[in-house]
């Protein structure tokens, strides 16, 4: 084999990993030759460190690809979620959840609780260690979910949206009870469930409790028919009554008269 110059060399090398499509490669062989180098690194050592390094990089690229196609409003984490706070949330459930293991049982989860009780926080921490777990996630209001389904349902593409939202391993579906639904908006949510009945978890954020989803789902019928297929072997976590947000408020105000 030739002796190559280091112009000569990265030329080479920056011509072979665009075909290859290895970015991080060609990014970092300098700097990983020089740290090898330094360290005495054998061949072998250094060409190790190359395609450990291209191999985190694309691990955390598809971990951001996955976070930003969940379509999370904000980055919520279940290790930020003040427990302390939070008497009712059973700390040891939390902790399995964010192990995923509900989700090769295709389990739902359920969080009830008023408004401010971190029921979103936790929807979207499962959400994200979902997607850390290498998982396809996708977040969504109930009533952008029902926009979405009737939009399609116009177009008619329908199936061909509730067949997409069947393929996610996670669907977390939030503020359900906060818009009343029509019978036709009920229907259609009741498609997705019955799409991913025991085949893939779905977690739920609402503000009533289940004798009360009638107030925003009229028909008597499919209240009980969504609500059987969110609680079967479902685990289903309280975040109680006292607003997180009005008391962090009222904690502000009373320091701020104190100073």
């Amino acid at each position: 084999m030739a002796k190559m110059t280091d112009t000569a060399a990265e030329a080479a090398i920056g011509a072979a990993t665009r075909d290859l499509h290895l970015p991080t490669v060609r990014s970092e062989c300098v700097r990983l030759a020089e740290v090898a180098q330094r360290s005495q690194s054998t061949y072998l050592g250094y060409l190790a460190e190359m395609l450990s390094a291209e191999v985190d990089d694309r691990a955390e690229r598809r971990r951001q690809r996955r976070v930003h196609e969940a379509r999370f409003p904000r980055i919520k984490r279940l290790s930020d979620f003040d427990l302390a706070a939070a008497p009712s949330v059973n700390a040891a459930t939390i902790s399995m959840l964010a192990s995923g293991s509900y989700l090769s049982a295709g389990d739902p989860i359920v969080f009830l609780g008023d408004s401010g009780t971190g029921k979103s926080h936790l929807l979207i921490g499962l959400g994200m260690a979902a997607c850390e777990q290498g998982k396809a996630v996708r977040y969504v209001t109930c009533a952008a979910l029902v926009n979405e389904l009737a939009e399609a349902a116009d177009e008619r593409r329908l199936s061909r949206l509730v067949a997409r939202y069947g393929r996610l391993d996670l669907l977390c579906l939030d503020e359900l009870g906060y818009v009343q639904l029509d019978a036709k908006g009920a229907e259609l949510l009741f498609q997705i469930l019955t799409e991913r009945e025991e085949k893939a978890s779905i977690a739920t954020a609402s503000n009533l409790p289940f004798s009360e989803w009638g107030q925003v789902i009229g028909d008597p019928r499919l209240v009980a028919a969504i609500v059987d297929r969110l609680t079967f072997n479902a685990h289903i976590v309280e975040t109680g009554t006292e607003s997180f947000r009005l008391r962090s408020t009222k904690a502000k105000r009373a320091s701020a008269k104190r100073s």
